[in-house]
């Protein structure tokens, strides 16, 4: 699906893939589950592109809904996968934090168990290798993504600023549809290690510009970036 001129997704508001295509190449953001690899090579022909074309992979972090396809890509094609350094023993498959499974509805969390299944999540190959980067980082990769710390979710979550894209990717440092609950809107996201962090993380997205909020999880989210913050601080306190 293409969201703009430089901005494709593939997956859907369960779990999501995002693509930049600029001339250099593209750059993929996150790598949902190994079964998004077929709707990966449908979107990059759709795109006039083939996996020759594909510079390297940004995760968001290192938990396994967001690996994916990652490894293969690095292993067969060379494509480099980049994590923050706090998340590279997460997704190499190291241990893990067991946060608290918070709030839930029986029909989201089926779907979302149904889904992850349909998509192989049951088979993750995790990282064998990874570049490790840091905040502040603008990695040489097509749209020049800049790596912003927001730790919480895990310890190296980050969102992935991609001005030529007009877009901010979040991956769980927030969601707009918590896949437990079935809720949808800016809101904070299940499965995080340290709640009060994550919100207090918010603030790293103040004063970028973007239109385009991209979770890794629920539908892309289009305004100020400043309305989003307030909207999960409301939903936290709500809860």
């Amino acid at each position: 699906m293409r969201l703009g001129p430089h901005l494709h997704r593939i997956g859907n508001d369960v779990i999501a893939v995002h693509l930049v295509d600029t001339p250099e190449g593209v750059t993929i953001i996150d790598a949902g589950l190994a079964g998004h690899w077929r709707e990966l090579l449908a979107e990059l022909r759709v795109m006039g592109r083939t996996l020759d074309d594909v510079r390297g992979v940004v995760l968001t972090h290192g938990d396994t809904d967001h690996l994916g396809f990652a490894e293969r890509l690095r292993r067969d094609h060379g494509v480099p996968v980049h994590v923050h350094a706090a998340d590279a023993d997460r997704a190499r498959g190291g241990d893990k934090l067991r946060p608290a499974l918070g709030s839930w509805r029986l029909g989201a969390v089926l779907g979302f168990v149904a889904h992850a299944l349909r998509k192989g999540g049951w088979r993750t190959t995790y990282l064998t290798e990874v570049v490790e980067v840091q905040d502040g980082d603008v990695l040489d990769l097509p749209g020049a993504p800049r790596v912003v710390s927001m730790p919480g979710h895990s310890p190296g979550s980050i969102a992935v600023h991609v001005p030529v894209a007009d877009a901010v990717f979040v991956g769980d440092a927030l969601t707009t549809r918590d896949v437990l609950t079935g809720r949808t809107g800016p809101q904070p996201a299940p499965f995080t290690d340290d709640p009060a962090l994550a919100l207090a993380s918010l603030e790293r997205l103040t004063g970028l510009a973007a239109s385009w909020l991209i979770p890794g999880h629920g539908a892309p989210w289009r305004g100020d970036l400043a309305d989003a913050q307030a909207a999960v601080r409301r939903a936290a306190a709500a809860r």
